[in-house]
């Protein structure tokens, strides 16, 4: 895998997925997103990079039982492969050696 760095929003997603599970579909993560981090995002801009991702090898997703209150549409659920948790990982560590020795004072924030 070429080491291409997670975008912001890509990363945000990953973990909402880590986070949710099993029940990692497209209107449980946008919830997850709204209620965690007060994120506000469009349906139609979560499934783009999702299927980004799924493209790239970061995450897979599989159809569910179709349900009568979808009229019949099965909810397409998304889990983090392989790869994505590498990619995520890797990211973390790059953020945490850059956070490292800044404080929360320096950035002039009242964070305690």
């Amino acid at each position: 895998m070429s080491q291409k760095s997670l975008g912001e929003f890509e990363q945000v997603v990953m973990l909402a997925l880590v986070k949710l599970g099993d029940n990692a579909y497209g209107a449980a993560i946008r919830a997850f997103l709204h209620e965690s981090i007060s994120r506000d995002v469009a349906l139609g801009a979560l499934y783009a990079t999702l299927e980004r991702m799924e493209k790239k090898g970061l995450v897979s997703s599989e159809l569910g039982e179709s349900t009568a209150q979808r009229g019949g549409r099965p909810k397409r659920f998304f889990a983090v492969t392989g790869q994505g948790k590498l990619a995520l990982i890797s990211a973390k560590q790059a953020m945490d050696t850059l956070w490292q020795g800044i404080s929360m004072a320096e950035l002039g924030g009242h964070h305690g």
